[in-house]
């Protein structure tokens, strides 16, 4: 009790908002940073680097009711064969203003519904994205999976390509939540998909669940960490679902009386980590777990978790190439971010072969306050003598954050040699802590979630 009273008076129960995931908010990115910029940051991208390649593909035959992602409907696939033509056309734009000697060290298809690409569709996709780019090593490709929507053929058509990490979507299993968040999706159906793809070969899977969903229950949300378990993913990524209907229109869909209240949603975080870890995951930062031989698990105990728009990641490459609407790029200078409507997406290749739209241009001090916030989001630590070693002319600066964060949360952290670190109790605080390092979100109230 007398841990929750102190995560309550610290304004962990106060908000249900969009989850804080990284600096800077995307909603702060600039529209004077957008084309004027991306043909220049591509073309100053260090030669013989690795990067990774992100590709969006919006398109959902079903519009989940809880997801506030960019996505929209669709009930052919003509809109979805025009747009992928319109992204084989910028994927080629893109290259051509990449140094020469680039290499792919990562490919993720993410969405939307990636799987929702007819076989031929996927397969002229994907030609293009490999006549473009010799691989890095260790490559890896991954696709996220609706397993509701991913004909055999469109799995078979990725094993082809090489997939070696799949990512599948399950969020819950009871029937009563299926049907409050319009996402019916049975058992046999996730086994039967992740059954193929393992005799495909594809060894690296994982799973995706969110709690806090309607009607969820203590009892109902362990029988669906059963079922996931038994099924032996190697890494897992279980969010907080954050009810925002006046962002996600969708979302009034789901009634808030049906929803569960803060302390339950708490609790039902705590069992996902009590259970998993029980069962040999790892927790990495506040959302995932990983089995100790899962890339991401290694990575954590070598200190090289990263985290990004899209969660954890042992990526390491500088650069990351967004394709397709709403795609972010990150480059050394800064973020880039195609125009998100699929119309103005295309019109922009139309006009001008690529589609940045806008974007934020880093300075000394947004490279610092990126760093300590994926310092506290990926290690709960504030390191105050790799900070000095990293930006030896921002020593102020980081002495005045270590004073505000000791002086903001002073039962939160504790002094160790290297700087501080979070008390085990106090974690799940660090979007609260890390938002309030943030120059943008500490001035507002609408990116301080935590659960």
């Amino acid at each position: 009790m007398e841990k929750i009273d102190q995560l309550r008076a610290h304004g962990l129960f106060d908000a249900k908002v969009p989850r804080y995931t990284s600096y800077p908010p995307a909603n702060h990115f600039e529209d004077c940073v957008g084309q004027r910029m991306q043909s220049d940051w591509l073309q100053t991208v260090a030669d013989g680097s690795d990067i990774s390649v992100y590709i969006h593909i919006p398109f959902c035959k079903r519009l989940c009711w809880f997801c506030a992602c960019r996505t929209q409907g669709t009930k052919t696939m003509r809109p979805v064969e025009a747009y992928v033509e319109v992204l084989r056309r910028e994927i080629a734009s893109v290259r051509a203003l990449l140094p020469a000697n680039v290499r792919m060290a990562r490919l993720h298809l993410g969405g939307g519904t990636p799987t929702i690409l007819e076989p031929h569709t996927m397969r002229a996709l994907l030609g293009d994205v490999f006549d473009a780019f010799e691989l890095g090593t260790d490559f890896e490709f991954s696709v996220e999976i609706d397993p509701t929507e991913a004909s055999p053929e469109l799995l078979q058509t990725l094993i082809d390509f090489g997939l070696n990490r799949a990512s599948l979507g399950v969020q819950d299993f009871a029937p009563e939540v299926q049907k409050a968040i319009g996402r019916p999706q049975s058992l046999e159906q996730t086994r039967s998909v992740i059954a193929y793809l393992r005799k495909g070969g594809v060894k690296a899977l994982n799973l995706d669940l969110l709690y806090g969903l309607p009607h969820q229950t203590m009892q109902s949300f362990r029988e669906t960490l059963d079922h996931v378990i038994s099924m032996e993913p190697d890494r897992l990524a279980i969010y907080g679902y954050a009810h925002v209907p006046w962002m996600s229109k969708r979302q009034v869909m789901i009634k808030d009386a049906d929803l569960p209240d803060s302390d339950t949603r708490f609790a039902l975080a705590g069992a996902a980590k009590e259970v998993l870890n029980a069962k040999g995951f790892k927790s990495i930062g506040i959302d995932h777990f990983a089995k100790s031989t899962d890339k991401l698990a290694i990575a954590q105990r070598e200190g090289r978790v990263r985290r990004n728009f899209q969660g954890y990641t042992d990526d390491q490459c500088e650069t990351l190439i967004g394709l397709g609407a709403s795609s972010i790029s990150r480059f050394k200078q800064g973020y880039l971010q195609n125009a998100v409507a699929t119309s103005a997406y295309q019109d922009r290749i139309d006009h001008t072969q690529i589609a940045g739209h806008k974007g934020y241009a880093m300075t000394e001090q947004d490279v610092l306050t990126a760093r300590i916030v994926e310092d506290l989001l990926c290690r709960f630590a504030f390191e105050m003598a790799d900070l000095y070693e990293a930006f030896p002319t921002q020593k102020d600066t980081i002495r005045a954050i270590s004073v505000m964060l000791m002086r903001s949360f002073p039962d939160a952290f504790f002094l160790r040699d290297q700087g501080l670190g979070m008390m085990e109790w106090a974690k799940p605080l660090v979007r609260i802590v890390a938002s309030r390092v943030d120059q943008f979100s500490s001035k507002e109230t609408g990116h301080s979630a935590a659960i």
